[in-house]
């Protein structure tokens, strides 16, 4: 697919950022943010309008969603702040020289990736910027032949979790359509949970990622999408809920379960001292504290929190969904308040039994979800309509991210592992039973 760029610019916020409000700081969740871009690429159907109108309406709104968004439009300063300079963000308008539909009947994570302003991975757009010329945000705008659209967005992790970036999506849109009022987005977590010295947890990310093969090279790592439809879904919650009702796990309860016994079983018949027996599972924890945090305010609040199943005899579906419910439910108002906030004490010592923990099982394999259903990512018009699909084209070797279908009731299940890894996945029984592979949207 021939992607042609036509022009790039600099979008700044349509008014300058107050001096009091130059300086943001990052909050514990922004320093343990992974450094790479959230890619996000929605899709529009074709319109009668002209593409370039549409393109000239995102780019004159996008200067009044920076306004309130004014640290996207900043740098990074240091390890604890962004200089909000309003320096810009990156706009790009290209042309795609075929059909949407040559996307939408078979996607494919390479081919969805050229539709992103940049390589999520390497944070920055051109490689040759020091820390200091690092663009928060970027924007490109993809006109296919057909007229339909898609609108690719890379926002900073460093600033921004999905809950956040898909707040600011909102926030574009409804001033795209003509909004002067927007929620109150900027919120100051640092004070809630100030930064600390990360010195142990950099040594533990450092074994993950040793013990999980991270940096595996381009070709031998593939990416794929499992589609488990709403119907599925709710015969395997009922399959792994209790008979007194006294346990249901959640669809992306359900279907990570599902996911991570089908990686036991394959990882271990590749390597037999090393399958993922461990998975971390990314939680929001603005709805977690009580009073609950604005769901709209910027920055990282969310954390993953880790399960084991390497103490456990026998490693079935249901067994593991509760492992999962319980650990998801163990982030309560007081977890949060002891663990993240304060000095940090609870937190260095979280961590270092989570260090312990892996030295003493240094083969122990690990796989990370991420979820972002019940995310607003559908309702995002900008005045010719909502989106008919979107997508994360994140490519991580052991990383699966769950996206919810147009119905609501569907999950997407995007998967990277190594192409060996990959095969004996799509032979698992469970797999084979509840997903449908290479759907078409």
């Amino acid at each position: 697919m021939e992607v042609q760029i036509i022009s790039i610019e600099t979008i700044k916020p349509s008014l300058p950022t107050p001096d009091h409000l130059r300086t943001y700081k990052l909050c514990l969740f922004d320093q343990l943010a992974p450094p790479f871009y959230i890619p996000i690429i929605l899709f529009y159907s074709a319109r009668d309008e002209n593409p370039g109108m549409n393109s000239h309406h995102l780019k004159n709104s996008l200067p009044k969603a920076l306004t309130h968004f004014f640290p996207l439009a900043g740098r990074i300063k240091d390890d604890l702040t962004i200089d909000c300079n309003d320096g810009g963000a990156t706009f790009i308008e290209a042309q795609v020289a075929c059909d949407m539909s040559f996307v939408l009947e078979d996607p494919e994570i390479e081919v969805l990736q050229k539709l992103l302003p940049c390589n999520p991975l390497q944070h920055l757009p051109l490689q040759s910027q020091s820390i200091t010329d690092q663009v928060m945000l970027t924007v490109q705008v993809n006109d296919f032949a057909c007229r339909g659209m898609a609108i690719g967005v890379c926002i900073s992790h460093v600033i921004a979790d999905t809950s956040a970036a898909a707040h600011f999506l909102k926030v574009w849109s409804a001033v795209a359509c003509g909004a002067d009022k927007v929620e109150g987005v900027i919120y100051d977590c640092s004070s809630l949970f100030p930064p600390q010295d990360l010195s142990i947890f950099h040594r533990v990310s450092s074994l993950i990622d040793q013990n999980n093969y991270v940096g595996l090279p381009e070709d031998v790592v593939v990416t794929k999408r499992f589609l488990f439809d709403g119907c599925k879904i709710a015969a395997l919650r009922n399959e792994l809920g209790d008979e007194l009702n006294l346990f249901r796990p959640t669809r992306v309860e359900a279907v990570t379960a599902l996911i991570w016994e089908a990686l036991i079983t394959a990882t271990a018949e590749i390597n037999v001292n090393s399958p993922i027996l461990a998975v971390a599972t990314a939680v929001d924890l603005r709805k977690r504290m009580n009073p609950p945090l604005p769901q709209q305010c910027t920055g990282n609040v969310s954390f993953s929190t880790m399960v084991s199943s390497l103490n456990e005899k026998i490693k079935c579906c249901s067994s593991l969904a509760k492992k999962i419910h319980e650990s998801i439910k163990e982030i309560d108002d007081d977890c949060v308040r002891k663990t993240y906030m304060g000095t940090g004490e609870w937190f260095s010592n979280l961590i270092e039994k989570l260090n312990e923990e892996i030295e003493k099982n240094s083969k122990l394999g690990m796989f990370f979800f991420s979820s972002w259903c019940r995310f607003p990512f559908y309702e995002t018009d900008f005045g010719w309509g909502k989106p008919i699909w979107y997508q994360c084209a994140l490519k991580i070797y052991r990383l699966g991210y769950f996206l919810e279908t147009s119905d609501g009731e569907g999950i997407e299940a995007w998967i990277t592992l190594s192409k060996e890894e990959m095969a004996k996945l799509e032979e698992q029984p469970g797999i084979i039973a509840y997903a449908t592979f290479k759907p078409s949207i």
